[in-house]
């Protein structure tokens, strides 16, 4: 069975619906239109970006990988769209410069999945081995795979994420119970993704879910993620109150949050 085929069934669940077919199906709904590209002048570079028209009460702004999408209520005309993008400008601008560097950096730290490859485990630098019994160095960083020297780089990117996985799962569950029981609060269940931008999420039930991908992370970084997700057990929400509950088990947890932002792993892909 292949990596992806054993963490669908790990990370996902699914449902079968059965039904009887009384009447021809409806005609779908028509597709929402594509969001047109568009393009504007900031200082003196063409900036494209994506708009929508939403139902909201203001112009709202996003910077991510994709590129600059930006929100408006269909009130609200290309004019005063592009005055708003205007004010923002130096704000968009270092945005996107920032995107670019993570890209950069991205690049910069691609696996080789073979023999000698590295790629980060604990904030670390992980060495990948081939040949011999399948085991962990701490000491040297180094792990062995237990693969044959010809193993192809499919079979090593498949044996080291599933190695990556296990340890993130007893970890997790380590740092949860810590954090539970400093914060007094009770979660039902710890699931696992394989989400590559959201780190974690909570659920009023108390189900916890965070990405295997944390264990390329530092500790801190790790503990950072699970006491914010513990938190909301307390508040579901981002007000004062709920910061200061992160604050009482982690009192410097800006200094993470903001390392959090800055993170550029690896894409893991062959």
């Amino acid at each position: 069975m292949t990596l992806s085929k054993r963490l669908a069934g790990l990370f996902k669940s699914s449902q079968l619906a059965l039904f009887r077919e009384i009447e021809p199906p409806a005609a779908a709904p028509a597709a929402p239109a594509t969001p047109r590209p568009r393009s504007l002048l900031l200082g003196d570079r063409a900036v494209g970006y994506e708009l929508r028209r939403a139902r909201r009460r203001s112009i709202g702004f996003t910077v991510s990988a994709e590129g600059l999408k930006v929100s408006a209520p269909r009130w609200v005309g290309l004019p005063e769209i592009e005055a708003a993008l205007r004010g923002k400008q130096d704000w968009i601008l270092r945005k996107l410069e920032e995107q670019q560097e993570r890209a950069r950096r991205q690049r910069a730290a691609q696996v080789l999945w073979g023999e000698g490859g590295q790629l980060p485990y604990l904030g670390q630098v992980l060495t990948l081995r081939l040949g011999g019994l399948a085991r962990y160095e701490p000491a040297s960083r180094e792990l062995h795979l237990g693969l044959p020297a010809e193993a192809d780089p499919a079979q090593v990117r498949e044996a080291a994420l599933a190695w990556l996985a296990g340890r993130a799962r007893a970890l997790f569950e380590q740092r949860c119970r810590h954090y539970a029981t400093a914060l007094s609060v009770r979660y039902t269940r710890l699931s696992l993704s394989s989400a590559q931008t959201r780190w974690g999420s909570a659920s009023a039930s108390g189900a916890i879910r965070l990405s295997w991908r944390l264990i390329l992370l530092a500790p801190e970084l790790i503990d950072y993620v699970v006491a914010h997700e513990m938190a909301h057990l307390h508040e579901m929400n981002h007000s004062p109150r709920f910061w200061a509950v992160v604050a009482s088990v982690m009192p410097d947890y800006e200094t993470a949050r903001q390392r959090l932002r800055e993170v550029a792993l690896p894409t893991l892909e062959l």
